[in-house]
């Protein structure tokens, strides 16, 4: 037993007595000392007597007596709380040793010590599974305890010393004497963990998934060996992603519809882009629109926005895979997740219930339905409000776009008239970015007072509302702004001469000649990156730091070298910030794969910045976890949980909006239709003229027309616009053209036959991949069988025993400890 005492009982986690280790410290405030406590209502009248007779009664403020009666009342109603909470501890047989106040003001400790027979009692509750050896002979056991020894021997310098050489180092490996080595061992994870995983220079490495299992649980262990699968099947999807945009780049010169734009002989005059303040443009100016949007809208996109669909399937299957071997390694393929107990805020809700049930059981019985309707109701109100604003937020960001667009047309300043486009389209991208950021931490919030509201019963239960609830606002507030770019601005803006108007005098924007794909991809370039560094990254280096220093600042700076050199390690664990669980983690990686999945036909580089980004993030999280955060508490799972269907969720939607993009935002059909329909040559000659229809200059309505019409230098008759409309001179002048309506049927007839061709190819991925590796299989068969052996031979046993008259069975190999 010596061997299990440290040397210095103050450099380890133990009691004072240098015996029982900690195994749990609880950490609370401290609003008083114990010496400046006023008595409460609980003192004698004696007591009270005397002290009136010796300090004369002086005039208070009855205010202030009557809130700091309060502070009392709710600092002695906390002390009761926590003395009961205590006493149920002592029951279930856990030692406990309190310290408050000693070297940190305002701040008390409870230590937890765990006996083994505790331990063995919980475990066999938990239905853990110990490791098993078949034979437990001398010569292998010697080799496991000489093992032992070469790891730990550098932490334990002087342990052995004073030893024989007929003394053993360890005795039964399932004994108490264990978890002084098992705590040795817990320290060199911690420091491998350090300096093999949360780092940022080994990017390259392979995680140690096993090690993060073994010190932090498995439920964090299932994130970060996620989160690897994921960022190691970005790794293709970015290889193609950039292709894609290389193609773009090489074949930006051979492009015919933008070599006709830029082409000056065509001299296409374009009608104004707002009322009054614009005036007429030609084509050619928008030259460099359509060379860059050709980078995103070309023919590889439909390939790209296929391989992507089935990208997402195949990611599904490998994690699905990972996760069934990480199962059978971890031990965790016959878990299963038993019924947590209830909340204590539901067990206190139930109580209020009960006790207003026996005063009025009639009224109870109503008041019960009343609040599951009230909390249903308010639960939806409150959701479909916030999906409100959002929507409210995205038109004002519309009309930031259409009144600026006017003002920078009106300026005199020829610096503000220039580039007004890029302007207009890269500060309302950054408005929406803040937007975004500062709504997702409202929305965060507002979706856990919902959930407390509801009171669910389990602590899963309430997890579960609670990301629901977060990953539909956050969902909403950050996707608006890209589907309003993606599939209504510019479908519902009217024509010249009968503009579509809104808040009186306000025009819709309209899109760019080269359509809102590049706009698009400007959003969502900008979004993405803006959350990743901002959001993701900077807050979390940055707040957690911030947190920290004002925990520290609490302590006076004179003392607080002298307590560094002192406080133990439970005492410095107190200003690391606490673990506040892994939902927002999980929440920005699914809202990044939305944003790779969803547009990605309008982005290609998506899959790139996404891998650039997790790269750093498993570095960062693992930092945070290993330096910023208190250990959380190991926690079973044998998968992600609701997390898993949000993903296939989010991949099943990502094959509907892709084709969207490509047949409604992009050119993609308008192209194809005219090549092998209205093109004499069969190519895209002609394709730009045949795009834009005609408006005679004389039939803009009053007030509308430019108040420069001279502004080209000769008078306009007739301009042009974008859309597929008979001429003014026609029998239906400004109505839809067969053009439009063929168009249009081409694009529907593209949405349905790519969402069906690319989820019959997906569901045949997802159907031809086992779920569950071979080798693996194979493995739990043969285990199976293993364990019906064993039983029948367990029974043979049995009945060999009791014909002979010997019902005790004899070991296979006698243990070690009596051969020593």
């Amino acid at each position: 037993a010596d061997l299990c005492l440290p040397k210095d009982a103050k450099l380890w986690p133990y009691f004072q007595d240098g015996l029982r280790r900690i195994d749990y410290v609880l950490t609370y405030h401290v609003q008083k000392p114990q010496s400046t406590h006023k008595q409460s209502s609980k003192s004698c009248l004696c007591c009270g007597f005397k002290r009136e007779q010796k300090n004369p009664p002086t005039h208070e403020d009855p205010e202030l007596a009557a809130q700091e009666q309060r502070l009392d009342y709710h600092e002695d109603d906390q002390r009761l709380r926590r003395e009961e909470f205590e006493e149920n501890l002592r029951e279930m047989g856990l030692e406990m040793e309190k310290e408050e106040g000693t070297k940190l003001p305002g701040v008390g400790f409870l230590k937890i010590h765990a006996p083994w027979d505790v331990l063995c009692r919980e475990a066999e509750f938990m239905k853990l599974k110990m490791p098993t050896i078949k034979v437990y002979c001398l010569e292998s056991y010697q080799k496991v305890n000489l093992f032992i020894q070469k790891v730990t021997a550098p932490l334990q310098p002087n342990v052995g010393e004073n030893q024989t050489e007929n003394e053993k180092p360890l005795s039964y490996p399932f004994s108490r004497e264990k978890q002084h080595l098992m705590y040795v061992i817990l320290v060199l994870s911690l420091q491998i963990l350090y300096e093999q995983w949360a780092s940022y220079s080994i990017f390259y490495k392979y995680q140690p998934i096993g090690l993060v299992r073994k010190y932090f649980g498995e439920k964090v262990g299932l994130y970060f060996a996620w989160l690897g699968v994921y960022t190691q099947m970005l790794i293709p999807a970015a290889i193609v992603g950039v292709i894609v945009f290389l193609y773009g780049c090489a074949t930006v010169d051979d492009n015919i519809p933008s070599m006709e734009v830029c082409d000056e002989r065509n001299n296409i005059t374009m009608c104004p882009m707002c009322d009054r303040a614009c005036s007429y443009w030609k084509l050619v100016t928008a030259c460099g629109t359509a060379r860059a949007s050709h980078l995103f809208d070309n023919a590889a996109t439909v390939f790209f926005a296929i391989f992507m669909a089935l990208w997402a399937t195949m990611f599904m299957e490998h994690w699905k895979r990972r996760q069934m071997r990480l199962n059978y390694i971890w031990d965790l393929t016959s878990f299963e997740d038993a019924e947590s107990h209830p909340r204590a805020e539901y067990e206190f809700h139930v109580m209020k219930k009960s006790l207003k049930k026996e005063q009025s059981p009639k009224v109870v019985s109503v008041a019960k339905l009343f609040d599951y309707k009230y909390i249903f109701l308010l639960c939806s109100f409150v959701c479909s409000m916030q999906i409100f604003v959002t929507l409210a937020i995205v038109f004002g960001v519309v009309l930031y776009r259409v009144s600026i667009m006017t003002a920078l047309h009106m300026s005199s300043t020829p610096t503000f008239r220039t580039n007004i486009r890029a302007t207009v389209k890269t500060t309302a991208a950054i408005i929406n970015l803040i937007i975004i950021i500062i709504m997702d931490e409202v929305y965060g919030a507002i979706a856990r007072w919902l959930t407390i509201m509801e009171v669910p019963k389990t602590d899963k239960s309430f997890e579960e509302r609670l990301i629901f609830k977060t990953f539909i606002l956050k969902f909403a507030n950050a996707f608006t702004p890209i589907v309003y770019l993606a599939f209504f601005r510019g479908r519902i803006i009217g024509r010249p001469g009968k503009y579509l108007y809104v808040m009186g005098s306000y025009r819709m924007e309209e899109c760019a000649h080269a359509g809102c794909l590049m706009e698009l991809c400007i959003q969502l370039c900008i979004t993405m990156l803006g959350k990743q560094l901002i959001q993701n990254n900077l807050f979390e280096i940055g707040v957690p730091k911030l947190k920290k220093m004002l925990r520290q600042r609490k302590i006076d700076k004179k003392h607080q070298e002298e307590l560094n050199k002192t406080l133990h390690r439970h005492e410095k664990d107190h200003f690391l910030g606490p673990f506040v669980g892994l939902n927002p983690e999980y929440m920005e990686m699914i809202i990044q794969f939305g944003m790779v999945t969803l547009f990605v036909a309008s982005f290609p580089l998506a899959p790139l910045f996404a891998l650039l980004n997790n790269v750093i993030e498993i570095r960062l999280d693992a930092k945070k976890f290993v330096t910023e955060l208190r250990r959380p508490i190991a926690v079973r799972a044998k998968d992600i949980g609701i997390w898993y269907t949000l993903l296939r969720g989010i991949s099943k939607v990502a094959v509907i909006v892709n084709a969207f993009v490509i047949s409604f935002t992009s050119d993609f059909i308008p192209r194809l239709v005219y090549q092998h329909m209205y093109s004499a040559d069969g190519t895209l000659h002609g394709f730009v003229n045949h795009t834009l229809s005609y408006f005679n200059v004389s039939h803009f309505q009053p007030g509308t027309e430019p108040m420069k019409p001279m502004h080209l230098g000769y008078k306009v008759e007739v301009c042009r616009y974008k859309d597929y409309r008979d001429p003014p001179w026609s029998a239906t002048p400004y109505e839809f053209s067969r053009e439009f309506w063929a168009i249009l049927a081409a694009r529907l007839a593209f949405v349905i036959v790519f969402q069906n061709v690319v989820m019959l190819m997906s569901d045949f991925v997802d159907w031809l991949i086992p779920d569950i590796p071979k080798d693996i299989s194979i493995q739990i068969h043969k285990e199976r069988n293993l364990v019906v052996e064993l039983f029948m031979k367990e029974e043979r046993g049995k009945k060999y025993r009791n014909t002979i008259g010997d019902p005790s069975p004899q070991p296979l190999c006698s243990h070690p400890s009596s051969q020593a």
